[in-house]
């Protein structure tokens, strides 16, 4: 069950301005084929910020606050449970407090009890706290019936959000959303972590104005490091504002400077602080903050990111990190249930489907996403993925993924548009999204789901394009530029790690950890260690191999030692 893979090399392109010594050629050279062909683009500072101007709805979100903080009413910040709400959840909270709110809590819907979203239910609990505005962070644009009985309550709601509107925006008094019609910040692709930072922007200006503080006021950027965590861990494209954020995130975490729950985060996935990269983020800090939300309570991820105990952080860090192992296992045994699964649909339709839609009754809601995403990049193909939204329940929760061109949230409005009813509620992005439906219309909207993606895909998106940064010279297989591609970044979405390809004799090879293999390679008369992880499947490797790899210190062996790590190998 794999997709064909097509390696082809990015088209070359010239850096162009002052360069710092430091910035090697190797180094210019791929940020040109990123588009980012000066240094101003390659390595933005916090000066070249986008402002808040544009950003529609920030005057009436900064209004809706500060008149909150200066007539001491009661805000709480409505999270959501994966990294992205819970990180927007804490720059809130932090950033409010910051401003000088005194009454500001949070809360955060329970995935198996409330569902996503401010959901009329959470409303129903929250009004023993007894609001006066309700702030949404990374959610609220699709949330019509929860702000609807906020409102019916006497409630404020400010909703600030990234995900794409429906056709109707919700009765919110306030909606900060740069994807809202007639937004006109430059930049869609913040996460709702940046979009609320930039609230807050906006809010310290308006302050200042108003003569709240004796100077420029309290300085933001401190929460810039849970801002880089919930942009990295989110997948948005990395645009330049948003590699800006997260550039000053990870300095902050670099020198130390985190908060105690993401330092504390940090040291027990076993990550090097003053090395870390948006890599550690995405596959060692945020799987650890959305474990909580998967299998338990965000709440417990939130606390975590709000302690300024470094103590009372570890603890929590090291709670978090023993609910994460429970969710790998977990994830482990579905995903060999969910290949079980696929492999008898390939037999069934002899071939494999263009689309897949996974389901098993005792699988957990919390953990489909992660399937979805892991059986979309084997097979790739579009995959969705349902579990009961509760034990027993005839509801089902679809997590859905997606393959680069075809917008998955798109096709679930063109299912919906085509049958009526058929979906109970659904939101998301181009290579994400969420759905609700009754288990009974499950065969149906299957059916419905691969009909859309027959009649929307190309026989090019169905195959694996594997873009090379070309080949490295053999002088650059050395630290140095090692470490220079590790530190470059910040890497990610739309913005990719460079990667690069190349023949080689394989000298020797070897098993570890019964699934990946360890490769000696020779490439122009010097020896080259590589892992190729996963990458066993029964057989011997042929003696010469074209590799696509990433060039990497190894940090294990020490000294000058790298490594290739490869990404993809086939008989040379």
């Amino acid at each position: 069950m794999t997709a064909p893979v097509v390696l082809r090399r990015r088209p070359p392109a010239e850096a162009h301005g002052h360069w710092p010594e430091q910035v090697i050629p190797l180094l210019r050279r791929i940020y040109a084929a990123r588009g980012a062909g000066a240094i101003e683009l390659a390595q933005p500072r916090l000066a070249h910020l986008l402002p808040p101007e544009g950003m529609l709805g920030l005057d009436a979100a900064s209004h809706l606050l500060a008149d909150a903080i200066a007539n001491d009413r009661h805000v709480v910040v409505v999270g959501d449970f994966d990294c992205d709400g819970a990180t927007a959840c804490a720059v809130a909270v932090r950033g409010l407090r910051m401003l000088g709110a005194r009454k500001v809590s949070h809360a955060v819907p329970n995935r198996i009890t409330h569902g996503y979203g401010l959901s009329p239910g959470l409303v129903a609990e929250l009004a023993e706290r007894d609001p006066d505005l309700l702030v949404t962070v990374d959610h609220g644009i699709a949330c019509h019936a929860g702000i609807s009985e906020a409102k019916a309550r006497g409630w404020q709601v400010l909703v600030t959000d990234h995900h794409l509107p429906g056709e109707t925006l919700p009765a919110a008094d306030a909606i900060v959303d740069p994807n809202q019609p007639g937004d006109g910040f430059p930049s869609k692709a913040l996460a709702g972590v940046g979009v609320v930072f930039y609230v807050l922007l906006a809010l310290r200006r308006r302050m200042r104005e108003a003569g709240a503080f004796a100077g420029a006021g309290p300085d933001l950027s401190r929460l810039l490091d849970l801002v880089a965590v919930g942009t990295v861990a989110d997948l948005v494209p990395l645009d330049t504002n948003n590699r800006t954020l997260v550039a000053a995130g990870l300095r902050r975490l670099r020198a130390g400077q985190g908060c105690a729950g993401l330092n504390a985060l940090i040291e027990v996935a076993r990550r090097d602080p003053t090395r870390l990269s948006a890599a550690d983020i995405g596959y060692a800090v945020a799987p650890r903050l959305n474990a909580a939300g998967r299998l338990e309570d965000m709440s417990l991820g939130i606390e975590c990111l709000l302690t300024d105990d470094p103590a009372h952080g570890r603890e929590l860090a090291e709670t978090l990190d023993r609910i994460n192992g429970e969710r790998r296992a977990m994830q482990q045994q579905m995903m060999e249930e969910g290949e079980a699964f696929a492999a008898r649909i390939s037999v069934a339709d002899a071939g494999m489907p263009l689309a897949m839609c996974l389901h098993d009754t005792d699988w957990h809601p919390g953990v489909i996403g992660l399937v979805a995403s892991k059986m979309k990049e084997r097979l790739h193909r579009p995959v969705v993925a349902f579990a009961p939204a509760e034990p027993g329940s005839d509801i089902l929760r679809g997590s859905a993924r997606s393959i680069p061109g075809l917008h998955i949230r798109d096709v679930l409005a063109t299912v919906d548009a085509r049958h009526p009813g058929l979906i109970d509620r659904f939101g998301g992005h181009a290579m994400a999204a969420g759905l609700t439906l009754a288990s009974s219309a499950l065969p149906l909207f299957e059916q419905a789901f691969r009909d859309c993606v027959q009649a929307l895909a190309t026989p090019d998106l169905l195959r694996v394009e594997i873009l090379s940064d070309g080949e490295l010279g053999v002088e650059e297989f050395c630290r140095s530029a090692a470490e220079a591609l590790r530190d470059g970044g910040p890497w990610g979405q739309a913005f990719p790690e460079p990667q690069f390809d190349g023949v080689f004799t394989v000298q020797r090879w070897r098993v570890v950890g019964e699934r990946h293999l360890k490769l000696e390679l020779e490439y122009a008369g010097i020896r080259i260690p590589a892992i190729e992880f996963g990458g066993w499947d029964g057989g011997e490797p042929p003696s010469r191999v074209r590799l696509a790899y990433r060039l990497e210190p190894d940090d294990y062996r020490g000294g000058d030692a790298i490594q290739l790590v490869v990404v993809h190998r086939e008989a040379a």
